[in-house]
């Protein structure tokens, strides 16, 4: 008998993985329709998004127990509209079309959005509906969200700050490496506005970072600092990471879908030669099943947690890093997250009738701060699913 070749089998498992999601993600929707997840889970489970304090246009106030704040909410709208594209199932498109108004209303009242995030909050919740819908609604949350982030934009330094006021000293001029799936939605915005300024910021950051968080070795800086005056490149550190010279393995995917991103929106080759550097490192440095631990420091047998995560995160990147790349250069790229993806689908997925309601399991958000340690997380969610469309059809982005 012959056997079945490995990318079929690999088919096969991503199919039914899919259909895994797809039956968490319609029994998480009936608690999840007009309220939120928190960022991860506790003992494997989701509950509501847990009250904090909150930043709004009339000063600081006590967000509401499952409300849409924090810088995660649009990856479980996100994962809504990857179900509703996967099925043509109305019930989903309803409920993450039905949160729209939440992600307006943040805008409206200035909840929550003085950060960078605001890229992820708004490309997989407005954005995603218009290309999918042409929802003219959400194509104007989608530029308000566009013209929000671009007043993170300080132009004497080229750069989008991360956090904190523009003039809080202990934030101006910071960057972080997040940040580069974050300028999508400017792109978006110059695209379909024709106003060039929100391009631009977005290619003069992405630029910045290129020469600033990337080290001589390939590994990255989580955060880096920029004279906010000058421009002129200060000093890189972390903050999620173990420690400033370490690399952070979130990061580092990060910096391989980011820069693969910025390429496909610019076709500039530095782009292109960063996404492919950040991934050879990311590749040689793999654990025995091709999933990393949270922090590049660490490997098999130092009893520290995977992120599953940023495997996840990586896996897209690397996809789209081959889409770029002639065919025998692109190989080596593509089966790497296949088997990734593989990896993540035998021993990190939860299944349905189990007790989670999370699609990946298994992740660290922050290690140093004890938070959401070895449990699931909303972006892992997402770009898990994200990666199992990417391997199972042609599928267009959301960024």
């Amino acid at each position: 008998m012959t056997a079945t070749p490995p990318a079929v089998q690999n088919t096969q498992l991503f199919t039914q993985r899919i259909q895994d999601a797809l039956t968490i993600t319609r029994q998480k929707m009936r608690d999840f329709d007009t309220v939120f997840p928190d960022d991860t889970s506790s003992g494997q489970v989701y509950s509501p998004r847990a009250e904090r304090m909150v930043q709004t246009r009339t000063g600081p106030r006590m967000s509401l127990l499952g409300e849409n704040v924090g810088w995660t909410t649009g990856f479980w709208t996100g994962q809504l509209w990857l179900a509703y594209e996967l099925t043509g199932d109305q019930a989903f498109a309803d409920v993450a079309a039905g949160q729209l108004p939440s992600f307006e209303r943040r805008l409206t009242e200035r909840i929550d959005v003085d950060h960078h995030d605001v890229g992820f909050l708004y490309t997989l919740s407005a954005v995603a509906q218009t290309r999918l819908t042409g929802s003219g609604e959400a194509r104007e949350v989608g530029l308000r969200a566009a013209e929000q982030l671009l007043t993170r934009y300080l132009p004497s330094a080229g750069i989008l700050q991360a956090w904190g006021e523009l003039d809080d000293p202990e934030q101006r001029g910071r960057i972080i490496i997040d940040c580069l799936m974050n300028l999508p939605l400017l792109y978006w915005a110059s695209a379909q506005s024709g106003e060039t300024r929100y391009a631009e910021a977005a290619r003069r950051h992405a630029h910045n970072s290129l020469r600033t968080v990337i080290r001589h070795d390939s590994t990255t800086f989580h955060t880096f600092f920029f004279n906010a005056e000058t421009g002129e490149p200060s000093h890189g550190r972390t903050s999620q990471g173990s420690g400033d010279d370490s690399c952070w393995s979130r990061g580092q995917a990060w910096g391989i879908y980011g820069f693969a991103l910025s390429y496909m929106l610019t076709r500039d080759e530095a782009f292109l030669t960063a996404a492919r550097q950040l991934a050879d490192y990311f590749l040689v440095n793999l654990p025995e099943d091709g999933v990393v631990y949270w922090d590049f420091a660490f490997r098999d047998g130092d009893g520290e947690e995977k992120d599953s995560s940023a495997a996840a995160i990586a896996v897209c990147g690397l996809h789209e890093l081959a889409k770029w790349l002639p065919e025998a250069e692109a190989r080596p790229y593509r089966d790497a997250a296949a088997d990734i993806l593989t990896s993540l689908c035998q021993a990190y997925a939860a299944t349905p009738g189990g007790s989670s309601n999370a699609l990946l399991l298994h992740g660290v958000y922050g290690k140093p701060g004890g938070d959401g340690v070895d449990e699931a997380n909303l972006w892992g969610d997402y770009f898990y699913l994200e990666a199992l469309v990417r391997h199972t059809r042609d599928w267009s982005l959301f960024w």
